[in-house]
């Protein structure tokens, strides 16, 4: 509250939440529930009290259910359970969207929410216990090439993942703060024909440094959730014609940043 008294915003990009990857969720996902129910709530609620004229959310695909038909849609995202790995956070997640509901239908608040898939790009957690699973590679991959050792990868490298750029999904929650007025969630991802799996993303991370030594799959790692394929056909219902960063290109803007930046950046 103290910080909406001191700036007194109009609009507000909410982004603020416990974050973390496969491994930390599954050990708190309690925690994952609780932490982000009070973030969302506060906000929110700071939005609503202090008149703020548009709220834009951020929630994860990781809230939709874990049996489904792919691709998902918005009308989806309420539809079954989540992954188990995960719940705490997805469930989170999801209440952001029954609250933005709640605040339109009570108080006639133009709060909404994006959904973005897997987001990655420069200013990430690149944390080897924590991180995502894209930036982690980026950082195992970094440290294999200096240390002249494996690029160990956690998993089967089977599961599939659609990736956003950080800086697409930056020009989408413009977007749908500026032009974007209905309560219902937007899906913010590239299209299904984009979707790789972990091997193909890692094997990307290893082109961009240049690393030639072994890759080694660590198959005792939990591979999490296979699939979560999310269509953005309503997206481009409104942006047609919005060009979306290609992956490769990306996760090498992403690794240059690292290389770069890599005493200062998370990790």
């Amino acid at each position: 509250m103290a910080l909406f008294e001191k700036h007194k915003p109009t609009h507000v990009i909410h982004l603020a939440a416990m974050v973390g990857g496969l491994f930390r969720n599954l050990a708190f996902n309690l925690d994952f529930f609780r932490c982000n129910m009070k973030i969302n709530d506060n906000v929110l609620h700071a939005c609503f009290v202090h008149g703020v004229k548009k709220c834009v959310s951020c929630l994860s695909t990781c809230a939709f259910p874990d049996k489904i038909t792919y691709p998902i849609n918005e009308l989806n995202l309420h539809d079954g359970p989540p992954h188990d790995s995960n719940f705490g956070f997805a469930y989170a997640k999801r209440m952001l969207d029954v609250m933005n509901r709640g605040y339109n239908s009570q108080h006639n608040c133009t709060f909404t929410s994006v959904i973005p898939t897997n987001v990655f790009g420069p200013h990430d957690n690149f944390n080897l216990q924590d991180g995502h699973a894209l930036p982690g590679l980026v950082h195992k991959g970094y440290l294999a090439k200096k240390e002249n050792k494996p690029f160990v990868i956690w998993g089967t490298g089977s599961p599939r993942r659609q990736f956003i750029y950080s800086l697409d999904l930056a020009r989408v929650i413009i977007w749908v703060l500026r032009e974007y007025d209905d309560v219902s969630p937007m899906i913010a991802s590239v299209g299904e024909e984009d979707e790789v799996s972990i091997k193909e993303a890692a094997e990307m991370v290893v082109r961009a440094h240049g690393f030639k030594g072994k890759i080694v799959y660590d198959t005792s790692k939990s591979d999490g959730q296979f699939k979560k394929t999310a269509s953005n056909a309503k997206l481009r219902k409104y942006l047609p014609d919005f060009k979306f960063t290609p992956t490769e290109k990306a996760i090498q803007e992403t690794v240059d940043w690292f290389i770069k930046n890599y005493e200062t950046a998370r990790k």
